[in-house]
């Protein structure tokens, strides 16, 4: 009843070949396409394409500020405006009673970032699409790189599938002072509670465009002169203006909150929070120093002075836990 293979007598057929003559044309083929792959090697500069999406390193912020400042923007240079033209009594006024002046030394490093912000973005600069994907990366929590055009930049809070068309009016350094707020290490738990409550049910604000609001409120306080007295107490432009576009997003998120503000309220809560940087900048860069050290003195998962700026720490702000913003 149950065959034996090694004893079954084999049925003869005629050249010994089970399936004739098309039996023969198969063995053929299969033998050529094989001596054909043996001989194969691949030419110069030729690669085999993965089908796994690409993964490309999350761009730190210091990073992107070396290579930026290395930046030659002589291109720009002739765009910029430094400084507010000012006549008459409202030059008499700024000089008696306005800010201090910029210390001489620094007039190249706020040159700078105007020129910064005078750059377009730039799809065959890798150096932009990176901060592009380090930014979508952060904010979702994904590993690998995502589509440069398509409806998935929405869902961090940018206008339509292009996300570079934002940045028209602060250029390269909205990308900038994004990167610096999610890439910072004192700035991570600040961002992490800003993109909760843009995720609000009813307060919810698309949170990369709010931050290109913020770096034009930036600029503007710095073409004003409201932020010299900073700048030259500290010997430095560019982190006060990363550190002032972190507390004036900190104060909307603050206002926001508090207040109950939802998206028909973004215009008046925008006004304010230009009149506010103009008249307390200072009040501005306190209130971050105190939110900072507030939560260096509670966070319990996350250690603030002991985590690697460059590292994965910072890979996502988006652990939200559901209902909780």
């Amino acid at each position: 009843m149950f065959c034996n293979l090694r004893t079954t007598e084999r049925r003869k057929i005629p050249n010994g070949n089970p399936f004739g003559t098309l039996g023969l044309m198969v063995r053929d083929i299969q033998t050529s396409f094989t001596q054909a792959i043996g001989r194969y090697r691949p030419s110069d500069g030729e690669q085999i394409k993965s089908s796994l999406p690409e993964s490309t390193p999350l761009l730190s912020y210091f990073e992107m500020q070396e290579e930026l400042l290395r930046v030659d923007h002589s291109s720009v240079k002739s765009n910029i405006h430094i400084s507010v033209d000012r006549h008459g009594f409202s030059a008499l006024k700024h000089f008696l009673f306005g800010p201090p002046k910029m210390h001489r030394n620094l007039h190249v490093n706020r040159e700078k970032i105007f020129c910064i912000a005078a750059s377009s973005f730039n799809n065959s600069d890798k150096l932009h699409t990176r901060a592009l994907q380090t930014i979508y990366r952060c904010l979702t929590g994904s590993r690998f790189d995502c589509s440069r055009f398509g409806s998935h930049w929405e869902e961090i809070g940018f206008q339509g599938n292009d996300p570079s068309t934002d940045l028209r009016g602060v250029g390269l350094l909205g990308l900038v002072n994004l990167i610096y707020l999610l890439r910072d290490p004192k700035c991570h738990m600040i961002a992490k509670d800003i993109y909760k409550l843009s995720l609000h049910p009813t307060q919810n604000f698309p949170f990369c465009v709010m931050g290109i609001n913020m770096t034009r409120i930036t600029l503007q306080s710095l073409r004003e002169d409201c932020l010299n007295k900073e700048c030259n107490k500290r010997e430095d432009v560019l982190n006060v203006v990363n550190d002032f576009y972190a507390g004036i997003y900190l104060h909307m998120y603050q206002l926001w909150k508090s207040k109950g503000k939802t998206i028909s309220d973004s215009g008046f809560v925008i006004k304010h929070l230009e009149t506010e940087a103009k008249k307390n900048p200072h009040h501005i860069l306190k209130n971050l120093e105190d939110y900072i050290h507030s939560k260096k003195s509670t966070a319990s998962t996350v250690n603030l002075d002991n985590m690697d700026p460059g590292g994965d720490n910072f890979l996502s702000v988006c652990d939200t836990e559901a209902g909780q913003y």
